[in-house]
């Protein structure tokens, strides 16, 4: 297949990055920073308007009808902007697993709404270590969850969830809305991601899929949701690319460019190299979505992209030298983005024992 954009992918990349680069504030974020339960509400009223909330949702239900190749063109570009809010991301999910679920009455109900910006729902899969639990500590019996979900992205701010629990020793994934949930927040160095501590007592849920079927399921929209975040961490690794470049080459040392140094070069040149990997895995994840492979095609965009991200946060700061740590340079935004989700669907060993799994079909 080919790993280029056709001209209609090529306008959303363009626009959403106009957009963005119109509308991000380094400044605004830079408060977000010291805020717990905020998020940054000129990017979601940005992506409402745009329609990247409607993006990947059927026409049927007030959908763009996309597909997951262009809400990670969106993704980039917020991801370069470090956008201030998380709920692209788990909305997708969420999204996915109510229409792959084939409830007209939920779809009917939720999509929509989620389509238009009028609704924010989150997916709440982990607990601990681990990104789906063989057996999930949330139980959900009679209709109704009891347990706690742990650092839920949007969690502190979504208007419901699909959550990963289990009934009678058995996986399943329900649908639960979270007005009447006790939510505590988790103050993270990275505060606009809305993480918190979600605690069920007899919340009524509605049953989406059990068994293998949900696991099935779940481990799509998991996989999913790591190739959104996938793209989104390669447009921050590309935003501190060429931030690393602009300043190599303007900083002088000894009389020329640090840029002209061989220790600077050669960084620079890996991480263009480290980009490229990532954003050819990510545009083949994106086209895989739905066919047999995707979850080997998101394990390799979701790894790629993680150490992409993580290298050029590290790397941007390093050729700054001491400017490069200062809060007004505003680089640890990036730096404590890189961290926040590298953790998020899934860490780098979770992906890494899937893709053995997914190539030998032996469990790691």
């Amino acid at each position: 297949m080919s790993i280029l954009y056709d001209e209609g992918q090529q306008a959303i990349a363009t626009e959403s990055r106009r957009v963005l680069e119109a509308r991000a504030s380094k400044d605004r974020l830079l408060g977000l920073l010291e805020r717990t339960g905020d998020h940054d509400e000129i990017f979601w009223r940005t992506a409402v308007e745009q329609g990247w909330t409607a993006l990947a949702i059927a026409e049927a239900h007030g959908g763009l009808g996309l597909g997951l190749g262009e809400l990670g063109l969106v993704a980039q570009a917020a991801g370069a902007a470090t956008s201030g809010a998380p709920f692209l991301t788990v909305g997708y999910g969420a999204g996915e697993a109510i229409a792959a679920a084939g409830d007209a009455a939920l779809a009917s109900a939720w999509l929509p709404r989620l389509a238009a910006g009028e609704a924010t729902m989150t997916v709440a899969l982990a607990e601990g270590a681990s990104a789906l639990p063989p057996q999930p500590a949330v139980t959900f019996a009679g209709g109704r969850l009891s347990g706690v979900k742990p650092g839920v992205t949007a969690g502190l701010a979504a208007d419901a969830a699909i959550v990963w629990a289990s009934r009678d020793g058995a996986p399943v994934l329900v649908l639960t809305e979270l007005g009447g949930t006790k939510r505590t927040a988790i103050d993270s160095f990275d505060n606009s991601r809305l993480h918190a501590d979600i605690a069920f007592a007899d919340t009524p849920a509605t049953l989406l899929a059990e068994g293998d079927a949900a696991r099935a399921l779940a481990l799509d929209v998991l996989a999913r949701m790591a190739v959104v975040t996938a793209h989104e961490q390669t447009g921050g690794a590309e935003a501190l690319l060429h931030t690393a470049r602009d300043y190599a080459l303007t900083r002088k040392a000894f009389g020329q460019p640090i840029g002209a140094f061989q220790s600077v070069k050669h960084r620079i040149a890996e991480l263009y190299g480290l980009v490229e990997i990532a954003r050819a895995n990510c545009i083949h994840a994106g086209a895989m979505a739905g066919k047999p492979g995707f979850l080997v095609a998101a394990a390799d965009a979701r790894l790629s992209a993680t150490e992409a991200y993580d290298t050029a946060a590290r790397d941007a700061v390093q050729i700054h030298g001491g400017i490069g740590v200062t809060w007004e340079a505003g680089l640890h935004l990036h730096m404590r983005r890189a961290r926040s989700l590298a953790i998020e669907q899934g860490n780098m060993l979770f992906w890494e024992d899937l893709l053995l799994e997914q190539l030998t079909g032996v469990a790691a």
